[in-house]
């Protein structure tokens, strides 16, 4: 894989180079909520623009359906990588249209150019790759050279990531030979311990890491909504609290296969409850209690892992040599069940090893509550390109930039 390195050493002055980055950032209206992906490809941005090139920005934002919607537009990470950069950034009010063209066609040498939602072309995430293709030549038509740095979409097969590097001359930029090379950290010679946190929701979207996790961690330690699927296989009553009945049978078997295995798999010991969900919006507090995880009680919400289960997991984390943690341990987002995710956070940062947040809402919750993100040895800008990463699949966007 060619690196960025390698491009400006060859000089890129007067060349439009085409950066695939991810501006995929949580809005509120029009404002943003969390810049923490737009703030990771600046360094990208601003090398090649240093360098003379003329920079073509362009990202994904949510889901629209192949069509302009104004609650998906770019505009705002437009203007807020403007001011991360401390300079205008040009702004295309279409992906390859005649906005688009203007606006590359004007560029100086140094300029920043973003260009609107890629997803507002259906050819962008079309199944079908003659149209993806055909997205993918009149974005080629715009640029000289291709750098991925979205990270964040390395594991959709996409136009913009899998097809046009094959059009044009391309590069991995510093923010994807980074995520690559943590990666590569969690999987080939890992220092050990190696312990992973898995949270978050639905058990299902985990089943696969921890498939190959059981062959590879010392210790999992299990947190989030997914946490209740594990401890429904017990044996235990988990209320009304978030269960994939499903997923049982695959949960057992991991239990079986963690023992045979003598990898530690960590389940609560004690979590907290809730009659209901509570007003993220008004974060006002709730009626909540921590009870035994084997004694909750019929009708209450488990919401968070409990104090004990946050003590317990500290310890398990405290002479790690690598950490990788993916999903928050309860509904971080209302002070009154953030207590658990900040208690494996705050382990993190006492930990000696290297430790790596695994994106998504793990991220989102590392700056929520308040943590200095240079506290941890990596924050990743891709949860799910990393889980995919650590379950042995083959990435479009990583493999399209290794031809």
């Amino acid at each position: 894989m060619k690196t960025i390195d390698e491009l400006l050493s060859d000089g890129v002055a007067g060349k439009r180079v085409f950066v695939r980055a991810d501006l995929n950032v949580p809005l509120s209206g029009t404002t943003i909520t969390d810049d923490g992906r737009i703030r990771a490809v600046v360094p990208t941005v601003k090398a090649l623009s240093e360098a003379g090139a003329r920079v073509i920005v362009a990202s994904h934002l949510g889901r629209p359906k192949g069509a302009p919607d104004p609650a998906f537009s770019l505009a705002p990470a437009a203007a807020r990588l403007g001011e991360l950069l401390g300079a205008d950034v040009a702004f295309a009010e279409d992906t390859v249209g005649e906005s688009a063209e203007s606006t590359v066609s004007g560029l100086a040498d140094g300029q920043v150019a973003v260009l609107e939602n890629l997803r507002f072309n259906a050819g962008e995430t079309a199944k079908d790759e003659a149209e993806r293709g055909a997205f993918a030549d009149r974005l080629a038509g715009l640029a000289d050279i291709y750098v991925g740095d979205g990270f964040g979409a390395v594991h959709r097969k996409h136009a913009s990531v899998f097809d046009l590097p094959k059009r044009l001359p391309h590069y991995a930029g510093f923010l994807i030979a980074t995520e690559v090379g943590v990666l590569k950290k969690l999987t080939e010679d890992v220092a050990r311990p190696y312990v992973v946190a898995l949270g978050g929701s639905k058990v299902s979207d985990k089943l696969a890491v921890i498939d190959q996790l059981l062959g590879k961690a010392d210790r999992i330690l299990i947190g989030g909504g997914m946490a209740f699927t594990f401890l429904k296989a017990q044996g235990h009553e988990v209320g009304a609290s978030l269960l994939q009945e499903d997923q049982i049978p695959a949960v057992t078997e991991y239990l079986e296969r963690a023992e045979k295995q003598g990898v530690e798999l960590v389940l609560p010991i004690d979590v907290v409850v809730s009659p209901g969900f509570p007003d993220l919006k008004a974060k006002a507090p709730t009626e909540h209690s921590a009870v035994d995880a084997d004694k909750m009680p019929e009708g209450q919400l488990g919401l968070d892992i409990g104090p004990k289960t946050g003590e317990l997991y500290a310890s398990k984390l405290a002479d790690a040599a690598t950490v990788f943690w993916n999903g928050p341990m309860g509904v971080f987002e209302h002070p009154d069940y953030a207590e658990g995710t900040k208690a494996v956070a705050q382990a993190l940062v006492d930990s000696d090893g290297f430790t790596v947040v695994g994106g998504g809402d793990s991220a989102a919750a590392v700056r929520t509550l308040g943590f200095d993100e240079t506290a941890f040895g990596h924050i990743s800008t891709g949860g799910g390109a990393s889980l995919e990463y650590l379950e042995g699949k083959t990435l479009p966007g990583l493999a399209a930039l290794e031809d």
